[in-house]
């Protein structure tokens, strides 16, 4: 008897529809078909950087979220109005690099899970970059079920970056369309 390997509903989405979504883009190649390469989670502490129950807070949160260890990120250059200095010993921001399955994992958490929990919400804005990546800003980490009351003491924000691998702004609405990211109803003037 063959076991079978576990793999993320997703991913097994997205090798099942790559086919189709090559034919609906018009790429000559599979290889050519977007990819989500990776999903960065990340969340800034701007003025807060001095109080230590804020910066514990969104610590344990991004950790949460996205089950695994974050890293900090010190500033890179000197900005005299809020006062960092390039290179100064306290970090202003935390973020973690997610890919493969947790990559999965986490979208389908957020899509699925995370956003329909969003007071008022009229879907994701339709914003790509240039090279196809998407960023999302969440408001409030309490979105996200892994987040409990205590955790919530603190309520800070945090930005989701899709990294997409040959994605233009057609192909990365097309993939993220696919995995149902609930995009906003486009308003059709006249």
């Amino acid at each position: 008897m063959v076991e079978k390997k576990y793999q993320p509903r997703l991913k097994a989405l997205y090798l099942e529809s790559r086919a189709k979504l090559q034919k609906d883009l018009g790429l000559e190649n599979i290889n050519q078909v977007p990819a989500l390469e990776k999903i960065v989670v990340s969340s800034g502490v701007g003025k807060k950087r001095e109080d230590k129950r804020y910066i514990e807070t969104v610590e344990l949160t991004l950790a949460k979220i996205t089950g695994q260890k974050i890293t900090s990120r010190l500033p890179k250059k000197s900005i005299a109005t809020f006062k960092i200095r390039k290179g100064m010993g306290s970090p202003i921001g935390y973020l973690a690099t997610l890919r493969n399955d947790k990559m999965y994992e986490f979208a389908d958490r957020l899509i699925n899970v995370a956003l329909p929990h969003v007071r008022d919400f009229h879907g994701v804005p339709r914003k790509f970059d240039e090279q196809g990546n998407y960023t999302l800003g969440v408001k409030e980490q309490t979105v996200f079920p892994e987040i409990t009351f205590e955790d919530a003491s603190v309520l800070h924000g945090l930005e989701i970056t899709f990294v997409i691998k040959n994605g233009n702004k057609k192909g990365s609405y097309k993939l993220l369309e696919l995995f149902g990211m609930p995009f906003e109803k486009e308003v059709k003037n006249g």
